[in-house]
């Protein structure tokens, strides 16, 4: 595909960028650092969400070393609720490798950025483009959008083969000379005027140069393949009491979840009961036979790839020694102390009510 306007959407986003652009915390800096976190913060995540966020995460980890230093427990805990917890580990461990290599300092070349973990081609584009003035293309959902309306682009934005395209397309528009203004004009403008339910036509500088309004089919992009129905699993948890205190165990720090803790639970087989399954569960999970008091609650919860209905129950230790399988770890800690521990947002639906009702636990258990 080739764009003939370019230099005029240009210099439309830029105009509209340097007029009405949001003030970020971000943006108070090109310093790498602040940018390659707020750059890791914002995959997969909206800025309203980020900005909860990123002036505690900035405090506590004011610099690259800081954050190298930290036990990944404290950075999964500065993290907790907003998900996707594998770029706060990669975050991590890519601190550590930048410390040890490259005496703290951030690479400003592609090739080596792509290298540390966590680090694909949007976040090495980003912040190459913005701290270091490198004439690289972002790509991200908002771009996407924006781009698939402008010139109408019928590949589908949530197919991978598709990047290739819009990856094209930006490049093509990039202003090479304010690479890091550029990206940023473009991803806020489908941020806040060409938004995906309801854009903003009316106001936007660019309706002159859409073909999608144009031809009356804003509605109609950008194209989307139907994803595939999310599965749902029914899992039954345990929250063990043995003398005042309740059992977590720590998950394996790579996969799903990784170094978040947990009551220790399982999936319900069919036709098996959550009772019943708690407690095969807690045995083959961590070696303890328990005794269900009663159940606490039942949750819902959704992930990007699959649903949960929890079931949440109160038990009672009766005998045996925790042992787990692999590096996992594991406490005995009271309930006001649940705090202190970064725990996946399921868990987060029910700790207000365990909270709640532990005075009359404790008198019961």
């Amino acid at each position: 595909m080739r764009i003939n306007n370019c230099t005029e959407i240009r210099q439309k986003l830029l105009s509209r960028y340097s007029a009405n652009k949001r003030e970020l915390p971000w943006r108070r800096t090109k310093y790498p650092y602040p940018v390659w976190v707020s750059e890791v913060m914002l995959q997969q995540t909206q800025v309203k969400t980020v900005l909860k966020y990123y002036d505690p995460f900035m405090e506590k980890f004011p610099n690259i070393g800081e954050l190298a230093q930290a036990d990944v427990q404290d950075v999964l805990k500065a993290w907790e609720g907003m998900g996707y917890y594998a770029r706060a580990r990669n975050l991590h461990d890519a601190a550590a490798i930048i410390v040890k290599q490259y005496n703290g300092i951030i690479p400003n070349t592609k090739e080596e950025l792509l290298k540390l973990p966590g680090v694909g081609d949007y976040i090495a584009a980003a912040v190459l483009s913005i701290a270091f003035g490198r004439p690289l293309a972002v790509v991200d959902g908002n771009v996407k959008r924006l781009l698939a309306r402008l010139f109408v682009i019928d590949e589908y934005i949530n197919a991978s083969g598709s990047l290739k395209t819009f990856k094209s397309v930006a490049e093509q528009l990039l202003d090479i000379s304010e690479p890091g203004a550029f990206n940023q004009a473009l991803m806020e403008f489908g941020a806040t005027i060409c938004k995906s339910g309801n854009p903003a036509c009316h106001a936007c500088p660019l309706k002159g140069d859409c073909l999608a309004y144009r031809y009356q089919k804003v509605s109609e992009y950008p194209k989307k393949a139907s994803k595939k129905e999310r599965p749902e699993y029914h899992i039954a948890v345990g929250v063990v009491f043995k003398k005042g205190k309740v059992l977590i165990t720590r998950r394996k720090h790579n996969g799903l979840l990784g170094g978040l803790w947990e009551f220790p639970g399982g999936k319900v087989r069919d036709g098996e009961k959550g009772e019943i399954a708690c407690i095969r569960e807690i045995r083959e999970e961590v070696n303890l036979v328990v005794k269900v008091d009663s159940c606490l609650t039942r949750i819902r919860h959704e992930y990007s790839h699959f649903k949960i209905v929890m079931d949440v129950f109160i038990c009672r230790y009766i005998s045996g020694r925790v042992r787990l399988t692999g590096p996992a770890a594991h406490q005995w800690i009271k309930i006001k102390e649940t705090d202190q521990y970064p725990f996946p947002g399921a868990n987060h639906k029910f700790l207000p009510l365990l909270k709640e009702k532990q005075s009359a636990l404790k008198a019961i258990l």
